[in-house]
């Protein structure tokens, strides 16, 4: 059985918060505290998305009156599963059970 890497997104509310900066590094403190020490394995980083001006890439934060949605991605290896829609499922399984009430999304299922 081989292993995968799992990407999920999540949507991450921040409030009063001044800054898109402030806000990612809250929502990623935040994710951080409720994965510890569960699922303390689980690598996190804000969320990036390309421009379709200029090709670059830019933070998927947002911040309207002092309150944020701040997009995160969150990666973890599942060892000795049946499939990529296993893998998929284990990583939702472990990684929702610490992070209650957070929508989470499949994005990427690769095999290691």
């Amino acid at each position: 059985m081989p292993d995968y890497l799992v990407t999920l997104e999540s949507a991450w509310i921040i409030k009063d918060v001044k800054s898109m900066d402030d806000a990612v590094s809250i929502a990623i403190s935040e994710a951080g505290k409720r994965l510890n020490p569960s699922a303390k394995f689980v690598e996190i980083e804000a969320g990036m998305i390309a421009c379709p001006f200029c090709e670059g890439e830019l933070n998927t934060a947002l911040v309207v009156a002092a309150t944020a949605l701040v997009g995160l991605v969150l990666q973890m290896k599942v060892f000795r599963a049946e499939s990529e829609e296993h893998a998929a499922r284990i990583a939702k399984s472990v990684v929702g059970k610490a992070l209650h009430d957070v929508p989470l999304k499949v994005q990427e299922v690769q095999e290691l």
